[in-house]
């Protein structure tokens, strides 16, 4: 498939939606600056969902509440298995 662009048009349409100065500055980060990044987000999505489980627990609906029970089941056998 050879474009008259040499590039696939599918690519350049999505390439309008990529915010590059993102990539340029995490290319710039070591290993180790990007890995602790990605840990930080770790661990703010779990702040995130610690707090969606507090919300759905002070509401007291019994879904929410067999929903996070099962949650917090899962998350003490995963603890377990480290």
């Amino acid at each position: 498939m050879n474009h008259s662009s040499g590039l696939n048009p599918v690519i350049e349409l999505y390439k309008k939606d990529v915010d590059r100065t993102l990539i340029r500055k995490n290319l710039k980060l070591s290993h180790e600056e990007r890995l602790q990044n990605a840990m930080e987000l770790q661990r703010f999505a779990q702040e995130l969902r610690e707090a969606g489980r507090r919300v759905k627990r002070a509401a007291g609906r019994p879904k929410d509440l067999e929903a996070i029970s099962e949650l917090e089941a899962i998350r003490e056998e995963q603890q377990n298995e480290e």
